[in-house]
């Protein structure tokens, strides 16, 4: 535009020199424009209709100049050439081999090499030497037919003056980058993303609504066939080589439009500074304030504070950072490389806005009501395609670049949360898949090579409604290597209306520890009149369609020999029976208090007893938490039972090839068990056993009174010469409490102690006919199964860090129930960590991968 400017020599053939000028010019002219935009949106408006006026006389002149110069322009623009390869106007000379007087010219000394003896010019460039030199007419008209010589495609690679031909670097105009259709549609693209700046200020606009569809169509149409005529007049009125001067090297770097146009050339350059001040004006105006709606919104939280305003309401901090980043692309320099990057983002957000339509459409938003009638979802996901086509036909490493980072923004996101929720394509994405997969999974039961643990812990809570064993959570997470689904529930025994905040309460305290725990799913707090019933309902409906739980875990009710409220075990016992007629997996975790918790790293063995076949969970339970770290460096070993008429060399030996075909690593041993004879001990746990659940079905008495009648029984075994282990199975009895003693008004101490007297008696007669009680053949046997069994499990597992083993099945009839639990306590004594398992009867491991 104005060479004599130059700060850094020649700016027509000395690229560096070019590039440095644009450095400095343009932070100049970026720091006017930001002033400009500072004072105010109405200012840059009043502008705006300036340079559209300069911006259509500018076009306009380029029309008539192309139909006043239909002949072509003889004399001002004829540059020099050699055969047909474009000379750079500075190396040119007089165009000429020889002077009027037969002396060589200048030309002679780019093209050949001078013998200083002879003082003749030798080795010669061939094709200097096959051609000469002419001027050709630059602009020759639409008259000339050339468009059909420049119809044809002309990519060059660098150094090139045709293609696969190349020239002189220093004398003749060449390639400066590898050009493509794909190059050059990246160069061009960002001239047509002006048609987005009504979008980028719609808050400004009166009625977004209706003048943005009516602009950006209007700018499209206007745009495409300003570009379109453009083409076609350039390509029919001016010499092909002249085309292919990118920075007008062969004119003294004017440019080539501002020849063909009328009046003067000078209208083309003034008008092209100015619609370049224009859209640097618009950007600096619409980018601030976009970048200042994302910050107030608090969708990237990091934005924040660019969200403030002047008191004039203009985006101060959002212009600057703008600024900022427009410095970076005036310190690039090349639009060759601006370009392409420009692109990218560009493609990307015309991409996101097409998808987001696609999407709010296909899923039926309610909200998503477009008053443009003639769209259609295919439209957008074509626009879509062509985008991403674009992008890395473009530059498929710029593509990556651009998508990864906008990626990582959008987890970003994701990560730490918008303030405001303004709803997103993506999760009615997620709505639909998901509804989708639930419809899939109501298909069928999932084969047994897809079946991993889903998960329901069935929590208790303290009086500050935390979980009264927060084990169980984390040895859910420790479980969940399977990936599956976890659900949490909770009871709380009452009225709903009256408890509602309680439930809130403690729904959130669980799912801060299943937050903490890092336990993937969902929590509910359940609340209800009846314990029993309310878990039963959550066995029976928890989960979702296909998406449900096929596992329980469920701890063991401690203490429940020292209660006489049969509830404290009766409801454990109903959820076994609940889960088992629901054909759930049963996990009872026991001595949960000492389990490892997330962050402990143990070493030793985990030990499985295998004696009644549960479809293989035993085996997928330790291999599952040897994929945590808690548990990695952990030994699995398989003990399994055999009687003395067994082989226990050959249940080995096929014990040990199941386990190769399942690929699971663990050592294998078979327990032999001998059927001794039933032990004094034994007889006498059973009948203990029997007495006490007597006594509490028969008699309906206090606290004091029971614990009295369990004393009096113990001393009574004591006395008669019975074992030692007795009592310190026994829990040690705690004194009577003023609740426990009985309480009468009005009556004198004469009668109470008549009363009491009477009791005691009573009791005593109770006493006496409970002695009497001689234990069930069958309760014998199964006490001295448990008991053998004990023995050997506690002299083979008493180090291990957890034991696994079957959970036998509950009694079909209350009046087992305190048998089952007294069995469950003999099987599982000494040792300190301990889950029950019992299978749902079906398959879940497989030798299939």
């Amino acid at each position: 535009m104005a060479p004599q400017l130059s700060l850094f020599g020649d700016v027509t053939n000395d690229p560096v020199g070019m590039f440095n000028n644009f450095r400095v010019y343009g932070t100049v002219v970026l720091l006017v424009l930001a002033a400009i935009v500072f004072i105010g949106v109405k200012f840059v408006s009043k502008f705006a209709a300036i340079s559209l006026f300069c911006v259509i006389l500018s076009i306009l002149s380029i029309y008539v100049g192309a139909l006043v110069k239909v002949n072509g322009v003889v004399g001002s623009v004829e540059p020099c050439v050699l055969g047909d390869r474009l000379l750079k106007s500075d190396y040119s000379g007089e165009c000429a081999k020889y002077h009027e007087d037969g002396n060589k010219t200048s030309q002679w000394q780019q093209y050949c090499v001078l013998n200083e003896t002879t003082e003749e010019y030798t080795d010669c460039d061939p094709y200097f030497a096959e051609n000469d030199f002419s001027h050709i007419q630059g602009i020759k008209g639409l008259s000339s037919g050339i468009i059909k010589d420049n119809w044809n495609n002309s990519y060059l690679e660098p150094g090139e003056v045709s293609p696969g031909v190349n020239g002189n670097v220093d004398t003749m105009v060449v390639a400066t980058m590898t050009t493509s259709f794909m190059v050059l549609v990246g160069i061009f693209f960002p001239s047509v993303t002006g048609i987005m700046a009504g979008s980028n200020r719609s808050g400004d606009l009166a009625d977004a609504s209706k003048s943005i569809p009516v602009g950006t169509i209007a700018a499209i149409l206007t745009t495409s066939f300003v570009y379109l005529t453009s083409v076609i007049l350039f390509g029919g009125a001016v010499d092909r080589r002249l085309l292919l001067d990118k920075y007008g090297a062969s004119l003294d770097g004017g440019l080539i439009v501002a020849q063909l146009c009328w009046p003067h050339p000078m209208v083309i350059v003034v008008g092209s500074f100015l619609s370049t001040l224009g859209a640097g004006l618009q950007s600096l105006t619409g980018a601030p304030r976009l970048l200042q709606a994302i910050a107030q919104d608090g969708i990237i939280p990091f934005l924040a504070p660019f969200g403030v305003s002047t008191a004039r309401g203009e985006p101060a901090r959002a212009l600057l950072l703008t600024v900022c980043i427009s410095e970076l692309g005036i310190l690039i320099a090349s639009l060759d490389y601006i370009a392409p990057i420009l692109t990218m983002f560009f493609l990307m957000c015309y991409g996101f806005v097409n998808l987001a339509c696609a999407l709010q459409t296909l899923l039926h938003t309610p909200n998503w009501r477009p008053r443009f009638r003639f769209y259609h979802w295919s439209l957008s996901f074509l626009g879509l395609s062509l985008c991403i086509a674009v992008m890395f036909m473009s530059s498929w490493y710029y593509a990556i670049v651009a998508m990864a980072l906008a990626v990582i923004i959008y987890k970003y996101i994701e990560y730490r949360g918008a303030e405001k929720e303004w709803g997103d394509g993506i999760r009615g994405l997620a709505l639909s898949a998901a509804r989708y997969s639930l419809l899939r999974l109501e298909e069928g039961p999932p084969h047994t090579k897809n079946w991993r643990p889903q998960i329901l812990i069935l929590c208790k809570l303290n009086d500050e409604l935390h979980p009264k064993h927060r084990g169980m959570i984390t040895f859910a997470s420790q479980l969940k290597a399977g990936k599956g689904l976890t659900l949490i529930a909770s009871v709380l025994e009452g009225e709903h209306h009256k408890m509602i905040g309680e439930a809130q309460a403690a729904k959130q305290s669980l799912m801060k520890i299943a937050k903490e725990e890092k336990v993937k799913g969902f929590v509910d707090v359940v609340i209800a009149g009846h314990v029993t019933d309310a878990i039963k309902y959550i066995v029976q409906s928890a989960g979702l369609g296909g998406l449900r739980h096929n596992t329980v875990i469920l701890g063991w009710p401690y203490g429940w020999r020292q209660s006489t409220d049969a509830r404290n075990f009766s409801v454990f016992i109903d959820t076994i029976r609940a889960v088992s007629t629901n054909q759930d997996a049963l996990l009872v975790l026991k001595g949960i208090d000492k389990y490892p918790c997330g962050s402990d790293k143990v070493n030793g063995n985990i030990d499985i007893w295998w004696i009644v076949h549960d479809g293989g969970l035993l085996m997928l339970l330790p291999f599952l938490l040897k994929q945590h770290k808690v548990w990695k460096n952990c030994k699995m070993r398989i003990f399994t039972v055999a009687q003395m008429e067994d082989n226990s060399i050959q249940m080995k030996k096929d014990l040990k090839t199941f386990l190769y075909h399942l690929r699971i690593d663990a050592e294998v041993e078979v327990v032999e068990m001998v059927d001794g004879d039933i032990s004094a001990y034994t007889y006498e746990r059973t009948l203990m056993m029997e007495q006490r659940n007597e006594m509490l079905k028969e008699m309906r008495l206090t606290r004091t009174e029971s614990q009295r009648l369990v004393q009096n029984i113990v001393d009574h075994h004591h006395e008669i010469g019975s074992t030692t282990h007795i009592r310190k199975r026994l829990d040690t009895v705690q004194e009577d409490t003023p609740e426990d003693r009985p309480v009468a008004n009005n009556v004198d101490k004469k009668k109470s102690s008549r009363k009491n007297d009477k009791n005691k008696s009573d009791s005593t007669e109770s006493f006496s006919n409970l002695l009497k009680i001689k234990p069930d053949v069958m309760n014998v046997r199964r006490m001295h199964t448990a008991v053998k069994l004990n023995e050997v499990i506690v002299n083979k597992s008493h180090d291990a860090q957890l034991v696994i083993l079957n959970l036998p099945g509950p009694p079909k009839h209350t009046a087992g129930e305190q048998n089952y639990m007294e069995f469950l306590e003999v099987l599982t004594e000494g040792l300190e960590t301990v889950l029950m398992v019992r299978g749902s009867g079906r398959e879940v491991i497989t030798i299939y991968s």
